[in-house]
């Protein structure tokens, strides 16, 4: 495409990206705030920064004047600072990105989310079901040794619940929780390399694991010790999980259907929208290990609160991802057209 008609084609779209910036040519803003001319939704900047991002790259590729590159930088610098908060007011960056940038991108590859879901959560729910009428499926796939470590971490009698044997304080248990759940995490990702299939292995095993657990200490009675224990933090920890899973599964679509690109080229463009996908699950596994740690160890809260906790935390991160970043506030009239 000659450069007179990709001017031409996306110069509105720039236009209304530079006016929601509020930026000069020297990239210093002109107004006490960006957004305040109000020509798109704050839920559309990171969906448009990333649009702009394309357009700057074909035009190098293209190898296209250098005023028009140079805009494009300016504008992407600009949209850079302010989307990842390299500017001096970094906390507004990533409140965008949690706000707005974070759920939208989880919501663009809903395909994905939903794929890791049935492989961790089907494994889970079937296993866990099969055991309660058939206990000795259990022995299937767990060895007695293991099934037995298991049961000590929740026997009833335990001062603190779910520690192993050398474990002696929370922030131990803090830490093995943490390198457990990154470790599981970064296999559901890692394993999207293996053109998905991976992924898919690392999901659906896990999820066998974890249903092994759940229906063996379900089947023996170990309901308010175990389920006591997973409430609080279940929520966070097999989200993340399928969240890393999901980030995994869009490394290998991007080898399995490259289109026109190389497998190399594809796997480059679907890695911005993984990465970004696997910061958030991080975030929310680390957080998981820590109200693992010093929270659901704890025989100090009442069952039900816990239960209640855990009810909570899954209500709230299920409207998260549902509902954040779609709706958003017009600044008023007179604001928005203030000098």
């Amino acid at each position: 495409m000659q450069q007179e008609l990709f001017e031409a084609r996306y110069q509105a779209e720039w236009a209304e990206f530079d006016q929601w910036l509020n930026v000069d040519a020297g990239g210093n803003a002109v107004r006490d705030k960006p957004g305040s001319v109000q020509n798109f939704p704050p839920s559309e900047f990171p969906q448009r920064y990333r649009q702009l991002a394309r357009h700057l790259a074909l035009a190098r590729d293209r190898q296209y004047g250098g005023e028009l590159i140079a805009r494009l930088e300016r504008l992407i610098l600009a949209g850079h600072q302010l989307l990842y908060g390299a500017s001096h007011n970094r906390s507004g960056g990533v409140l965008l990105f949690i706000g707005y940038t974070y759920p939208q991108l989880v919501r663009a590859h809903w395909r994905s989310v939903l794929v890791a879901t049935l492989c961790l959560f089907g494994p889970l729910a079937a296993i866990a079901i099969a055991i309660q009428f058939m206990p000795d499926v259990a022995y299937i796939f767990m060895s007695a040794n293991d099934l037995a470590n298991a049961q000590q971490m929740y026997d009833p009698a335990n001062r603190k619940l779910g520690a192993g044997r050398d474990v002696t304080s929370d922030v131990q248990m803090w830490g093995m929780y943490v390198w457990n759940n990154v470790r599981i995490g970064f296999q559901c990702f890692a394993g999207g390399l293996l053109f998905g299939v991976g992924a898919i292995f690392f999901m659906i095993f896990n999820g066998v694991s974890i249903g092994v657990v759940t229906g063996h200490l379900t089947q023996l009675g170990y309901i308010e010790t175990f389920w006591g224990f997973v409430a609080g933090h279940s929520a966070l920890e097999l989200g993340g999980i399928v969240l890393c899973g999901a980030a995994g599964l869009q490394l290998g679509y991007a080898l399995i259907s490259p289109g026109r690109k190389t497998r190399l080229e594809s796997l480059k463009a679907s890695t911005p929208d993984a990465v970004g996908i696997l910061y958030g699950a991080a975030t929310m596994i680390f957080l998981a290990a820590f109200i693992e740690g010093f929270w659901s160890a704890s025989r100090l809260p009442p069952v039900e609160v816990k239960y209640a906790v855990g009810i909570l935390l899954w209500v709230l991160m299920i409207a998260y991802f549902v509902f954040s970043g779609r709706i958003y506030r017009q600044t008023k009239k007179g604001a928005a057209n203030a000098p």
